[in-house]
């Protein structure tokens, strides 16, 4: 009997809905290569889970902007619209400072500066003497707070050890104070056993005197 026909709605168990989305969409992309490979087709494809996750697949040599740009043309309809011009305009902004930022880090280093005319190794230099400026005072503030603590420290060093002194001279006390009594105890028990033992004077028989 051949498999019946599922009916397509969404699949409510979490687990069989992302088994059969990885599936599926392994399918649709192997799908999509076949058909770039086999009939020479520009094909690009996108595709977000549940989870915001994206998987894209553009055939060879071909990008996702060229395939707008004719969608665009075929159909007239207009996907990037000037919020998304904007947005590519302040990526573009973004790049091109990180570069500024990367090549004036590299001249902060020492590197790349023989190109580098008087006029613009002035501002680096006083930018490092700056930053050398900062790192010092930085460097004496450590230096400091670690001069400090150690102080504090040591006051609490002194402390214990007067706090240990106290209690080991108060347990000395203490012992010597039961060893005396130990020994005050064992003196009255050999009293008492000594005046218990003592021999009583022998009395005249009676009934021999008479």
């Amino acid at each position: 009997m051949g498999r019946g026909k599922m009916e397509i709605k969404r699949i409510e168990n979490l687990s069989n809905r992302q088994m059969t989305y990885t599936k599926r969409r392994k399918g649709i992309i192997k799908k999509a290569t076949e058909i770039s490979v086999l009939c020479d087709a520009k094909v690009s494809l996108v595709i977000f889970s549940s989870s915001g996750k994206m998987q894209a697949y553009c055939s060879p040599s071909t990008s996702l902007i060229n395939i707008l740009d004719k969608y665009h043309k075929c159909s007239g309809k207009r996907l990037w619209d000037p919020k998304h011009e904007n947005l590519s305009n302040e990526i573009d902004r973004i790049k091109k400072e990180n570069d500024n930022m990367q090549i004036e880090l590299r001249h902060l280093k020492g590197e790349d500066i023989t190109s580098l005319n008087p006029k613009e190794l002035m501002p680096l230099e006083e930018a490092l003497e700056n930053g050398l400026s900062s790192i010092r005072e930085r460097l004496m503030d450590h230096w400091m707070m670690t001069k400090k603590n150690v102080k504090i420290l040591e006051e609490e060093n002194k402390e214990l050890n007067f706090v240990l002194c106290q209690k080991e001279m108060a347990m000395e006390a203490a012992s010597r104070d039961v060893d005396d009594d130990y020994e005050q105890r064992v003196r009255d028990y050999n009293s008492q056993m000594h005046l218990a033992f003592r021999v009583q004077p022998i009395q005249p028989n009676l009934q021999q005197r008479m």
